[in-house]
């Protein structure tokens, strides 16, 4: 006879342990919380103690140990499973054939929320086939304490709900994720009520026909509400003045009363002042003149369904425009008083942009543009006053770059930050002679890492306030002096030249619920973060995604980038992860700028520019609940997207390869092999190469998706029609529409990217030659021409692929052009670690450093890139037709010779563009040989090389020639080459 199976000892383990005998929590081998075997039913444990009030987190553990350990769902190692405890005996069973453990505790009411109340008379949910002779109800309960203890639910009231069938077609349309749920019909009784009612806890439930408890559900409100309180959109909130009176407004429909705590001038503490509830949910108060620069919050009395009960939150203004340290409080500024407008402000005089250029933009962080700069006085260093320092080594460069013809400075988030310390005496360095350490060393990454969240570097993708200005960036966070810094910032880079376009973040929050860093969550719960199915907040932008398609967080989108544009003149916006965020908003935002006016606002907001991620992922991916601002869907509206096709194909692979070394056009395919077998055979490499010509052909024609042109296979496509990984690459229909970019702040730099991926042994006058070619596929491109900062100067950050606190170590940026930021170590662990082994023997090797001489040559050969697209507006096409009728590729076809693409602009076709020029021919020769191209119709017509190139400093390009009798040019290997016909 086999022995019988041991009976093991069971342990609850977890948070309540300590409460019921054990010497501490999380202790499986307490004797104290041993579930026993239960009579007569083999395999199942139970046992009751008197758990006091409060919440705990549990599971099992078996034979006192942590070896054998189930949790939630009866998964081995399981998750924690919450308790709710309401004080007094609770029974625990374990089942050892499924390992689930359960409890009898009774369960509150709305830990999911399930229904949506999407219009006064409708709520959706969605229900199971077999539901016959089900009933449905309205629970309520003004206070929270929601409870089901078996078949019933106490703690509120009930009113039935009518089951109506499927929803509306035009709810369907409205809600396309929603499309399958079925509709309750709230009676006229209950909608009367609503206000009431939408400031108390809500769940919906379904009863069998015996009447026995099927389901029941918290709630979700913000289709409710926008049907309740439209009148909402058309209000003015946040701090507004009528004279030298203030006003303050707060959107919260929800809460049960809102009052302001103020701290005015000379006042110790907060006093608090009543507020006035209006009837579209908005509560105000109208201040004295001695509220100026006052310091203020809301105490806001708002039931929270993460909690499920009343809080009472002490929260910062959602519109803010000042603030104090560390976003403490909100301050009362206005924007049109002395104390923050800096003198020459109202009539600020614009940099010129012509009407036949199309935008260079130079993306830059505040902190890394000077923290080591010093030709900067110290005090300046790392904020906004740093670009008023016009002899600076930065400023000089910028100014420089405008001559050349950057015309737009992209700064990274310059709204109020939630990660960075404010107070300068608080941000923390490391403890460690960086410098010291070897180039290849982990020293430096273990030091920086240290401090990162402590010191004072971040991207700054983590928004707290949308519409102030960030304090950390200020000399002094505590009050007014960052909004008046600001508007300096912005004057100091109009004066050298160069407009300024915001980074904007109005995708996420960095936090939801009732985190302390939670702003509009506390305001108004569950209404602008977007929940899932279940209620539970969505995170796939990495954050608490935010929810543009709710009208009112539209509205503080929009609100937020009109005050940017009309208070600091602010020239452009760059959009964080634009594709979360509704076609239509975009486009209501396109036109709330459109209608302002130099006369009336100051600014004319029809050339402020708008570009974005239009990345296509996430719980919103492929139109799931909304049109979406992606790549395809901006088509037409003149909206830039980013166009990542032409990075890989330029580049060489994508940013999340396993192996960095995967080659492309500017980076050795075919024409100059590293070696790795991650390239593939000859043919492979042959093959991937003219697949990443038709690409990088298609970018430079704008990404149009109708552009017709011969591709590799000797076909006529569309630019549609060439593939990029499965989708698309051409998605534009008007060429300004394409933001083309080799690199920006994410992934490794261009240079670094490059020495991945070129052969080891490759010179560093070859490898600038490199980087200036890769650059001149955004420069001589038509659309808009995007460049980070530093691109220029073989900007490095030892290899690090996601820099955002990575500290200044990592980020460093040097105006005197002699560190370009290589060989500073092996960068952070978190996200670098993979690649280690690859980057060892490339940052040790010193043969890969550039020298200043070489970062000064890589400038000038990038001014003269800039300086070419500037002198002609055959680079800045204006339509479709245009670029059609006046750009070509060549014949194409397999024959084509692999590394070179060669483009004609031809301005003898249809309306000329060009007074000075009748057209341009460009050579891009990635390979290390001398090419001779032939261009069909140029024999016998007068081309010559670039002005700026024949007179400029690289000796290479120089030689490059055209032979008038056949039409051919002849391009030296590594070079990019540009002639006119005259």
């Amino acid at each position: 006879m086999p022995a019988a199976a041991a009976t093991p000892t069971v342990a609850l383990v977890g948070t309540l342990q300590s409460e019921l005998g054990c010497p501490g929590d999380w202790q499986p081998d307490c004797p104290a919380t041993e579930l026993l075997p239960v009579d007569g039913q083999p395999g199942l444990y139970r046992a009751t103690f008197v758990v006091p009030q409060g919440t705990y987190a549990y599971k099992v553990a078996l034979d006192d140990s942590w070896d054998v350990n189930y949790g939630a769902g009866g998964a081995p190692g399981g998750g924690d499973i919450p308790l709710s405890a309401p004080g007094g005996p609770v029974t625990f069973t374990y089942d050892d054939s499924t390992h689930r453990v359960t409890d009898d505790a009774p369960v509150a009411v709305g830990s999911e929320s399930a229904a949506q109340w999407l219009r006064k008379g409708t709520v959706a949910l969605d229900l199971p086939d077999d539901r016959a002779g089900w009933t449905y109800r309205l629970w309520s309960a003004p206070e929270g304490g929601l409870t089901r203890d078996g078949d019933e639910i106490t703690g509120g009231t009930s009113t039935p709900l009518e089951l109506r069938g499927e929803l509306s077609a035009g709810l369907r349309r409205a809600y396309p994720h929603l499309a399958a749920y079925e509709s309750l019909r709230v009676p006229a009784a209950v909608q009367r009520r609503l206000p009431a009612l939408l400031t108390g806890q809500l769940a919906v439930a379904a009863y069998d026909a015996s009447g026995a408890l099927q389901l029941v559900t918290g709630v979700q409100l913000p289709g409710v509400l926008d049907d309740v309180y439209p009148g909402a959109r058309e209000r003015t909130l946040g701090p507004t003045w009528k004279g030298s009176t203030p006003r303050v407004s707060v959107w919260a429909p929800t809460a049960k009363t809102v009052a302001l705590r103020l701290q005015a001038g000379g006042e110790d503490g907060e006093r608090t002042v009543a507020m006035r509830r209006d009837d579209d949910g908005v509560w105000s108060v109208k201040g004295k003149k001695s509220w100026r620069d006052a310091r203020y919050r809301f105490e806001v009395e708002v039931y929270a369904p993460t909690t499920q009960k009343i809080e009472t939150n002490l929260v910062t203004d959602p519109y803010s425009l000042g603030l104090t340290t560390d976003s403490e409080r909100s301050v009362l500024v206005d924007l049109r008083s002395r104390e923050v407008t800096p003198s020459g402000w109202k009539n600020l005089r614009k940099p010129a942009f012509r009407r036949d250029e199309t935008p260079t933009v130079y993306e830059l962080h505040v902190r890394d543009f000077s923290i080591s700069d010093e030709t900067v006085p110290a005090a300046h260093r790392g904020t906004y006053l740093a670009f008023t320092d016009r002899r600076s080594d930065g400023m000089t460069h910028l100014r420089q770059l405008a001559d050349a013809g950057m015309g737009y400075v992209h700064l990274l988030p310059v709204n109020d930050i939630a990660s960075i310390e404010e107070d300068r005496a608080k941000q923390q360095t490391p403890d460690c002679d960086l410098a010291s350490y070897g180039p290849a060393s982990e020293e430096q990454q273990a030091c920086v890492t240290a401090v990162a969240g402590k010191d004072g570097f971040n991207w700054g993708y983590d928004p707290l306030h949308y519409t102030a200005p960030e304090g950390s960036y200020s000399t002094d966070p505590d009050g007014t002096a960052r909004n008046r810094e600001f508007r300096q910032m912005v004057a100091g880079l109009n004066g050298a030249g160069q407009r300024v376009v915001m980074d904007v973040v109005y995708n996420h929050t960095p936090a939801s619920g009732q985190d302390p860093k939670s702003i509009l969550d506390r305001v108004v719960p569950g209404y602008y973060q977007r929940l899932s199915a279940t209620g539970a907040v969505e995170n796939s932008t990495c954050c608490a995604n935010t929810a543009t398609e709710h009208p009112m967080m539209e509205k503080l989108m929009i609100d937020s980038v009109v005050t940017w544009a009309k208070e600091y003149k602010v020239d452009g916006f760059r959009f964080d992860l634009m594709g979360h965020q509704p076609k239509q908003a975009m486009l209501d935002l396109r036109r709330a700028l459109d209608r302002l006016t130099v006369k009336r606002d100051g600014v004319d907001g029809k050339r402020v520019i708008l570009y974005g991620e239009g990345w296509n992922f996430g719980e919103v991916a492929d139109n799931a609940r909304f049109v979406q601002a992606t790549q395809a869907e901006m088509a037409g509206t003149g909206i830039g997207t980013f166009n990542d096709r032409l990075r890989d194909a330029v580049r060489g692979g994508g940013p999340f390869d396993e192996d960095p070394r995967v080659q492309g056009f500017a980076s050795g395919l075919y024409t100059d092999p590293n070696g790795d077998t991650v390239n593939g055979s000859e043919a492979d490499q042959l093959a991937a190469l003219l697949l990443a010509q038709d690409r990088i052909k298609v970018g430079l024609a704008g990404n149009l998706k109708g552009y017709r042109f011969v591709d590799r296979t000797g076909a006529r496509v569309r630019g549609d029609q060439v593939d990029y990984n499965g989708q698309p690459t051409g998605y534009t229909d008007r060429p300004g529409e394409s933001v083309n970019y080799v690199e920006a702040h994410d992934n490794e730099t261009l240079f670094d990217a490059l020495t991945y991926k070129l052969p080891v042994a490759t010179s560093m006058d070859d490898r600038i030659r490199m980087q200036s070619l890769a650059l001149a596929t955004t420069a001589l491109s038509q659309g808009t021409s995007f460049w980070t900062a530093g691109g220029d100067q073989l900007r490095s950050k030892s290899f690090d692929r996601n820099s955002y606190d990575s500290g200044d170590w990592f980020n460093v940026l040097d105006w005197s052009k002699t560190d370009n930021g290589f060989g500073r170590g092996l960068p952070p662990k978190a996200d670098n670690e993979a690649k280690w082994d690859a980057m060892r023997p490339l940052l040790a090797e010193a043969d890969l450093k550039p020298g200043r001489s070489d970062i000064a040559e890589a400038s000038r050969q990038a001014d003269a890139l800039l300086e070419i697209r500037r002198s002609t507006p055959l680079f800045a096409l204006r339509t479709r037709a245009q670029v059609q009728q006046k750009v070509s590729f060549g014949a194409g076809g397999p024959d084509q010779t692999p590394g070179v693409i060669t483009m004609r602009i031809d301005d003898t076709r249809g309306a000329r563009v060009d007074r000075r020029w009748k057209g341009v021919v460009v050579v891009f020769n990635a390979s290390p040989e001398t090419t001779t191209q032939p261009v069909a119709g140029a024999a016998g017509k007068r081309f010559a090389l670039h002005p700026v190139q024949a007179g400029g400093s690289d000796a290479v390009v120089r030689t490059a020639a055209y032979d008038r009798a056949d039409g051919t040019f002849t391009v030296p290997g590594r070079t990019v080459a540009v002639f006119v016909q005259r």
